[in-house]
Order: C-alpha cells, then structure tokens, then sequence
C-alpha cells in the first residue's frame, strides 16, 4: 500500500489498481467544519472547495457513509473520510505525486 499527496491537498492511498482518494489533514483544518459533501465537492461552515482527480482513471465507489455524514471529513480524514475510489488507468502517474516527507514540508511552508 502506498500513499502519496498533491499539492491540492488530496490524498491517494494505492493498493492494486485501485485508488482511494480524500482530504489531508491541512485541508480538512482550513476549510473548519464540514457540513456537506459530493464526489468532488466539499463545503464547511468556511468556505466550499473541489476535490480534484489526482490521476487517470474511473471512479470504481463513492464514499457513501462520508455523503450521509460530512463531520468524517474532519474526524477521521485519512481513513473513514475518504471521498471515492479510482480503478487506475496509468499507475505511474501516482510517482509523480508526493510522497510524506515532500508533502509535509510543501503544506508547512
């Protein structure tokens, strides 16, 4: 299993072909409370944010549990607050994408 960052704030944790993607940690603390949220939409008490794509590839499941409860976002984003999943079309495109170490020092500075 890997788990990669965009500079977008999403992340992607690999496991086969399939990918799932949510929010960061940072992102879920700037945008305050979550109160909605689709496939590709997030909205807070704060402010509202797309979620992007980080690779290729068609969305295989969304997040069901995360629609009927939005507060995941903010409680547990890294697991339970994932938003979708995406059987990959190109694998190598999640090497692009930054790992922990790049990711925390982008998101400190």
């Amino acid at each position: 299993m890997t788990t990669k960052y965009t500079e977008d704030h999403e992340w992607i944790r690999v496991e086969g072909d399939i990918a799932t993607v949510g929010i960061t940690h940072h992102a879920q603390d700037a945008l305050g409370d979550v109160v909605f949220v689709d496939a590709g939409v997030v909205e807070s008490v704060k402010a509202a944010a797309d979620v992007y794509m980080p690779v290729s590839g068609e969305v295989t499941e969304i997040n069901e549990a995360l629609l009927g409860d939005p507060s995941l976002a903010n409680s547990d984003p890294l697991a339970a607050g994932w938003f979708f999943k995406v059987k990959l079309s190109d694998p190598a495109q999640v090497d692009a994408l930054l790992d922990e170490t790049a990711y925390a020092a982008f998101s400190a500075g």
